[in-house]
């Protein structure tokens, strides 16, 4: 039966140690009751009251982490169906997969390139996750070292339990590593692997009863970080078994569901359709996704796609209010004024990049709503841009007192001329594509 915050509160020590890393007993209950941290951070709670709550303040979905010289791959510690009810925490990893039948140069080179790849979205980089080698009659070992040599990201390893002990030894010093299939056949021998080299562990089967069993039995076998690989591989069949899986551990607890899912959504000869299918993944509850084609124009949408569907829907994404140099900007250069919502943000500052032009750009704590948005809801307002003025010392930064609304609340510009005496009040564009032109034609 699932404890609420006080309940937990009242069987921890109570001592506000901050040992756990949170300020408080009752944060660290907080998060007990949420699911959202584990009871081992208290290294203080008695073994009663750990028997109490183990079972109870156990994540939903057991977080696992892939790990490799720095980077890190999250999954599981999710305790929602949909994103509006909370938020998701753990983004999807996209990994790239080659074969061992493929050649050295040629698998250093797709590594490398995709390895390489990382594009700045609203602030935030977006990048591939890792790689996978599966193994396919070539030379395994050999395949894995020319991926170890190519990138230090996390690696998932797919291959029968001789193949996966040559490619971990030739994985080196890899934290973290996730090996593939554990299925009723071979269980007991890749159960053994995982538990001696500390891995996690794909288990697979075509039927959710059949998942169960097996997740049980790796488990007994001393295995923990487990995930689960559902065998089907059309887009109703991963959805159904996918919707299942977390419902039962998010609704029901069930602890034999309750682990990450892995989705191979590149089992299919059109790039195209692993694209859509991988789309689906993300949404519906993959934490591992392996591609098997990487082009920037398709993996752009996945990742931006991703960084939507995990953003707080509570918590917009922000840049810092401050007063940014676009362009080398002088004294004499006009002060342009937006909000801290990121896309407005970019979209302006990359109008005004692009246009050649030098400005000054004031970005005002709008608590990250766009334009219009914070406007109506009396975050935007000519009070707060005076303040921002005086807050960034702008004057002392320029000689020539001009500041450029968004077109958008040209109404402000008459009380922003009563908080700026002195200034010279103009209205902009209504859409940052515009910007370029006005720049040139009015300032």
């Amino acid at each position: 039966m699932a404890l609420s915050g006080i309940q937990i509160y009242k069987l921890l020590p109570q001592t506000n140690c901050k040992d756990c890393g949170f300020p408080t007993c009752l944060a660290f209950a907080m998060k007990l009751a949420n699911k959202q941290v584990e009871l081992a951070l208290c290294p203080h709670v008695s073994e009663e009251a750990e028997e109490q709550l183990s079972e109870a303040s156990a994540p939903p979905v057991r977080p696992i982490a892939l790990k490799s010289n720095g980077y890190e791959v999250k999954a599981g510690n999710e305790v929602v169906l949909f994103r509006h009810d909370k938020t998701f925490y753990n983004q999807p990893g996209l990994f790239l997969r080659v074969r061992d039948t493929e050649s050295a140069e040629d698998i250093k080179a797709k590594v490398a390139a995709a390895d390489a790849y990382s594009v700045d979205y609203v602030g935030i980089e977006l990048s591939m996750g890792g790689f996978a080698i599966q193994a396919n009659g070539g030379d395994f070992s050999r395949s894995v070292s020319a991926v170890v040599e190519a990138s230090h990201r996390p690696l998932i390893l797919i291959g029968d339990a001789g193949q996966l002990q040559s490619g971990l030894e030739a994985a080196g010093d890899q934290e973290k590593v996730l090996l593939c299939h554990a299925d009723a056949e071979n269980w007991q021998e890749m159960a053994a692997l995982a538990k001696n080299h500390h891995a996690a562990l794909a288990v697979s089967a075509a039927t959710l009863d059949e998942l169960v069993d097996l997740t049980e039995k790796v488990k007994g076998a001393g295995v923990d970080d487990i995930v689960i690989s559902p065998q089907q591989r059309s887009l109703h069949g991963t959805l159904e078994a996918n919707t299942i899986v977390r419902r039962m551990a998010l609704k029901k607890n069930y602890r034999p569901l309750g682990f990450p899912i892995i989705s191979f959504p590149g089992d299919t000869a059109d790039p195209a359709r692993e694209a859509y299918t991988a789309a689906q993944a993300i949404g519906k509850y993959s934490s591992f996704i392996v591609m098997d084609h990487f082009a920037p124009e398709t993996i752009y949408p996945l990742l931006v796609l991703r960084q939507n569907i995990y953003t707080d829907p509570q918590k917009p994404i922000q840049v810092q209010p401050g007063l940014y140099e676009i362009n080398d900007p002088t004294p004499e250069d006009p002060v342009m004024v937006t909000t801290n919502f990121s896309i407005t943000y970019f979209s302006v500052a990359n109008e005004v990049e692009g246009s050649g032009l030098p400005a000054w750009l004031m970005v005002t704590d709008a608590e990250g709503m766009s334009v219009l948005t914070a406007w109506a809801a009396g975050k935007f307002d000519s009070e707060r841009i005076a303040k921002s003025v005086k807050t960034f010392d702008v004057e002392s930064k320029i000689s020539q007192k001009r500041i450029v609304l968004p077109g958008h609340v040209a109404v402000l510009s008459g009380e922003l001329e009563e908080e700026l005496p002195n200034w010279e009040i103009k209205v902009g564009p209504r859409e940052a594509v515009d910007i370029p032109k006005f720049m040139k034609e009015v300032l």
